[in-house]
């Protein structure tokens, strides 16, 4: 009896070892390295979720093992709301994000998801270098506690995917469209045409079976990953929202590092993002062949008819001079 006690106690005590260091930082006092949990809602497939391992690789072999990177697909360690919070308490978990979630805390960074600000991943790297976004990323570390590594992380054009053809805004008046719950995407759909329905993205699929909705608006990576070819006929090629992400982590995290391993992670999150958003294009031209082989259609609607009728979300949410300062430096 007495031994079994001490064994229990002596696993109690390596548990809270092992928990006092994951809440101080990730760091091993014994080998005085670090560790940085990546966590991400995307699968294993994903070619984001590969440009995370080349990202490990990178990182591990510049600081000569002692920053290592622990991925986390699928949603393993939680919602991206509850990583958010545990980076701001300082907790050693980074998160792959976009502008929407960031918005909550910095409001004008959520124009980066807005309708054809950007029409192209060259344009992504002008803004998300502008001072207007830098500011913005230092409101995030300064007041809010989020350190952001990157934010050219790409995810492709997102285009409305529907059982009849969608040439013009008008031909989507009384389509319900599935899309995420953020103010900044309801609206943007809205001002498009369609009825935005707030749906998560794995009921997709059953809800289309089910006409619950008549359609969606996706990235072609996560479009064809859902077998949403499957359940409905056509992809309005309309590429409305350009997906940007960023990784971010902890401030107090971040600056528990060595300045030489914070300059590391922040260049090979930079260096990797841009390497992976090519491979990204690539795979998201060979899945559409893919998805046209399997019986959908591509419909290539009328572009510009959409970007006019984009105007209204921005004044809706108060973007449009945003948009205007974001746009001059863009160009300068």
């Amino acid at each position: 009896m007495f031994k079994k006690r001490l064994i229990l106690v002596s696993l109690a005590i390596l548990i809270m070892v092992s928990f006092i260091s994951y809440i101080n930082g990730g760091v091993n006092a014994a080998s005085k390295k670090y560790v940085m949990n990546l966590s991400t809602q995307l699968n294993e497939s994903d070619p984001l979720v590969k440009g995370f391992k080349q990202l490990k690789k990178n990182v591990e072999e510049k600081t000569d093992g002692n920053l290592i990177i622990q991925i986390f697909p699928s949603a393993q360690l939680g919602s991206d709301e509850d990583m958010i919070e545990q980076t701001r308490m300082g907790v050693n978990v980074a998160l792959l994000t976009d502008g929407g979630r960031m918005a909550n805390y910095v409001q004008n960074i959520g124009i980066i998801g807005m309708p054809y600000l950007v029409n192209n991943y060259e344009e992504i790297e002008k803004l998300v270098n502008t001072n207007l976004f830098h500011e913005w990323e230092d409101q995030l570390a300064n007041e809010h506690g989020i350190k952001v590594l990157a934010f050219n992380w790409y995810h492709g054009p997102r285009h409305f995917l529907t059982n009849k053809p969608i040439m013009k805004p008008e031909d989507l008046i009384g389509i319900r469209v599935r899309t995420p719950g953020a103010p900044v995407w309801q609206e943007s759909i809205k001002a498009l045409g369609a009825t935005p329905v707030a749906l998560g993205w794995t009921e997709v699929y059953t809800a289309m079976q089910q006409k619950v909705i008549d359609g969606a608006e996706a990235q072609h990576l996560a479009t064809y990953t859902s077998r949403l070819y499957e359940v409905i006929k056509y992809i309005d090629k309309t590429a409305h929202i350009h997906l940007i992400n960023g990784i971010v982590v902890g401030t107090k995290w971040f600056n528990s590092l060595p300045s030489e391993y914070q300059e590391i992670l922040i260049q090979e999150a930079n260096t990797v993002g841009r390497e992976t958003a090519l491979n990204v294009i690539k795979v998201a031209d060979d899945y559409e062949k893919k998805m046209i082989e399997a019986g959908m259609e591509v419909i290539e609607s009328d572009v510009d008819a959409f970007k006019d009728a984009a105007e209204q979300a921005y004044e809706v949410l108060g973007f449009k001079e945003v948009k205007q300062k974001v746009l001059e430096q863009m160009n300068n």
